[in-house]
C-alpha cells in the first residue's frame, strides 16, 4: 500500500483554506439570519398596513369565486337549454 506524504507547506495551505471556508460559511449564515429577519419584519409591516386582514380577504375571494362559478354554470346550463336550431 503506497504511503502518501503531505509536505508541511501543503498542510499549512490546506488548513488555511479550510479556515477560510469555515469563516466564510459562518459569515454567510449570519448574513442569511439578518436578511431573513429583515424580510419577516417587512412582511409583518405590510400585513399590518393592509385595510383588511388576510383571512377576511381570502374569505371574500372564495365567495367571489363561488359566485362566479355558480353564474358560469347557470349561464352554461341555461344557454344550452335555450339555444335554437340553426337557420336553414
Amino acid at each position: 500500500m503506497p504511503v502518501v506524504k503531505v509536505s508541511s507547506g501543503n498542510s499549512k495551505a490546506m488548513i488555511a483554506g479550510f479556515a477560510l471556508v469555515v469563516t466564510g460559511g459562518l459569515i454567510s449564515m449570519c448574513g442569511m439570519g439578518i436578511s431573513g429577519t429583515a424580510i419577516v419584519n417587512a412582511i409583518r409591516r405590510w400585513i399590518m398596513a393592509q385595510q383588511e386582514p388576510p383571512s377576511a380577504m381570502v374569505k371574500r375571494k372564495i365567495n367571489q369565486v363561488k359566485a362566479a362559478t355558480a353564474a358560469g354554470a347557470s349561464a352554461w346550463q341555461d344557454g344550452m337549454a335555450t339555444t335554437s336550431p340553426p337557420p336553414q
